[in-house]
């Protein structure tokens, strides 16, 4: 025999119905999905130098594609599934095999195996305009892609990453303590070199049949960060500029001079011939003994942020500066 409800009693249900419809409100995704709850990961769209991507959740398996990424991917602890051989000390930079001893090389950084990268199966792929903008799309096709312009834009690089990973907070650690390392070498310069500070540096690179002078680089960018400046005739855009014959050494001419090149027998003939120029003699930092030797993996071929962290720390070194 059915039985009535009193109003008391209809009340109480309805309510008991609201609680039990908002709690299941709750378990909706913020991708609207009403599955049960935690079967869904966070949709976060990433802007970035090819457009927007978007990545679920936190991914795992990363492939990078250029120095500057892998070298990045080990500064937030990441050991990529695959990563794109290095330019020398061929396949791994020697500061960085300790960290990714084993990991598979997928081709080289103007060239990488799609099939290989496929293979990986990777949840993300860091790429660079700069080098990958005519496969972008194949890669896209493989996992979702991001990518930073420029290979030498260390920072962005870091903010990429830290974004694309869900790890935010450590790369703004990372960013955070470059700044306060930049902040301390630019004061103890001042402190130790005070009317010869700021210093015009010129970026002197040798090859076997030519000279460069970088202008727009990774170690440029860290220089100008540092307090450096450039000599007036050095102020063009790009990357710089290549010097074919000796009569054009005097372009180099500036206070200090950072000189990085690989050991190949024909690239130091070339610095030999240059350097015993007469013209050589004549420039500034040859004549105060300013022309510092570096190392060019470091200084140039790198492009991460632990290469910027090495580089600041030759820098400490040739201004006898404490760390």
């Amino acid at each position: 025999m059915f039985k009535f409800f009193s109003k008391r009693g209809v009340l109480l249900l309805v309510l008991m119905m609201t609680a039990l419809l908002a709690a299941c409100g709750n378990t909706v995704s913020s991708s609207g999905d009403s599955s049960m709850e935690g079967t869904n990961e966070e949709v976060r769209t990433i802007e970035h130098a090819m457009g927007t991507t978007e990545i679920e959740g936190t991914p795992e398996r990363v492939v990078t594609l250029y120095q500057g990424a892998t070298d990045a991917a080990t500064a937030f602890d990441l050991e990529p599934v695959g990563i794109v051989e290095s330019w020398v000390q061929k396949p791994i930079y020697t500061y960085l095999q300790e960290d990714l001893d084993g990991t598979p090389i997928v081709g080289q950084e103007t060239q990488p195996n799609l099939e290989e990268i496929a293979a990986k199966n990777p949840d993300v792929i860091f790429a660079s305009k700069m080098r990958h903008e005519d496969i972008y799309e194949k890669l896209s096709q493989i996992a979702p892609t991001v990518a930073i312009d420029a290979v030498y834009d260390f920072k962005g690089t870091v903010k990429l990453l830290g974004e694309t990973m869900n790890k935010q907070d450590r790369a703004d650690e990372i960013l955070s303590d470059w700044e306060k390392r930049i902040d301390d070498f630019k004061t103890k310069a001042e402190e130790r070199l005070g009317d010869n500070w700021p210093q015009n540096v010129a970026l002197i690179n040798f090859r076997s049949d030519h000279a460069r002078i970088y202008y727009d680089s990774f170690a440029g960018s860290i220089l100008k960060d540092a307090g450096f400046t450039r000599p007036e005739s050095q102020q063009g855009e790009g990357w710089g500029v290549k010097l074919t014959d000796k009569e054009s050494i005097a372009a180099m001419n500036a206070d200090v001079f950072f000189v990085f090149m690989d050991d190949e027998p024909a690239v130091q003939d070339t610095y030999a011939d240059w350097t015993s120029h007469p013209l050589w003699g004549k420039l500034d930092a040859v004549q105060n003994d300013r022309v510092y030797r570096v190392d060019q993996v470091v200084w140039n071929m790198a492009g991460g942020i632990r290469a910027a962290n090495l580089m600041l720390d030759e820098l400490y070194e040739h201004y006898n500066l404490e760390k």
